[in-house]
């Protein structure tokens, strides 16, 4: 593994090669507990940049793009979540992060779920709003027509992405799938962000893993686990949050008011008072035992 450039300074970006791939990090703060910040998709680590200044008063945070995304290496080839879950694990050890918070969003608390269920020695918690695994729907006749809703908008995205209409896709997925009137609170800078990472979407949709997932493999989760929704979110998010907070044993639900599928963005500090009151309630909670169990 190899690191260029500064290394935890401040707010200056910094690479690190992790499995073969440039990553771009910043680290903010200097408390002792480590929050690590995981990106859903489209987008890059200023995704973060409405809520990371004021959790860094409180904690050691990292965020970073990921592979495809933003300033990270591009790599060729159809990527998987498998990859992400592996990079977000050597981020935590190469920068000693471990034990550490992880919070994600959208596709990022798919990886971050993920990383839950194959590394919880990695965790001391996990944060996760509105991850998008859709095919815990897929099964349950009251949520499969949600499936279809979902299914329907990606196909139409999609179309758009392959006419080269990079904006059109972008508008139309915050306007109907991320809750009315995201796309109108999203700064300019958030939403070119979303053009120029256009195609990693693709990528994401492509992979047959990415919204696959066995509540089997957290119901024995042993740390505390934040599961977070918006009462503005298109509905097929709230079935999945309560799927997993069912199968998981340390699980809670905290719910945005006034917000949808990003929260961080349309209210960064009701997202940072909820994330900070949670690690604080939960900062010496010991680990459940259940005798060593990974998933792989």
């Amino acid at each position: 593994m190899r690191t260029e450039g500064s290394r935890q300074r401040g707010t200056e970006t910094a690479m690190v090669t992790v499995n073969g791939v440039q990553l771009a990090y910043e680290v903010y703060g200097s408390g002792e507990t480590p929050l690590v910040m995981v990106h859903g998709g489209w987008i890059s680590r200023r995704y973060w940049n409405p809520v990371v200044p004021r959790l860094a008063q409180s904690f050691r945070v990292l965020s970073y793009d990921r592979r495809g995304h933003g300033e990270s290496e591009k790599p060729g080839g159809q990527g998987s979540i498998h990859e992400d879950v592996a990079d977000l694990a050597a981020l935590i050890e190469h920068l000693g992060l471990s034990p550490a918070w992880v919070a994600g969003q959208s596709s990022g608390a798919n990886i971050v779920l993920r990383l839950a269920a194959e590394r919880p020695d990695l965790l001391q918690g996990v944060i996760a709003h509105e991850p998008g695994l859709m095919l815990l729907l897929a099964d349950d006749p009251a949520t499969a027509p949600l499936l279809e809703d979902v299914g329907q908008l990606t196909s139409e995205v999609m179309e758009r992405i392959a006419s080269g209409d990079y904006v059109g896709a972008a508008e139309q997925f915050v306007k109907e799938g991320l809750g009315p009137g995201v796309w109108s609170k999203f700064p300019p800078e958030l939403r070119q962000d979303m053009v120029e990472n256009t195609l990693t979407v693709v990528d994401d949709l492509n992979d047959p893993d990415e919204s696959a997932f066995d509540l089997e493999w957290v119901r024995e989760f042993p740390h505390p686990v934040l599961l977070t929704k918006g009462d503005r979110s298109t509905p097929a998010f709230e079935p999945i949050v309560t799927k997993l907070a069912e199968a998981m044993p340390m699980a809670e639900v905290s719910e945005f008011k006034g917000a949808g599928h990003v929260p961080h963005v349309e209210k960064p500090r009701e997202y940072v008072a909820t994330v900070t009151a949670f690690i604080e309630k939960h900062r010496d909670t010991p680990a459940r035992d259940f005798g060593s169990l990974t998933h792989s």
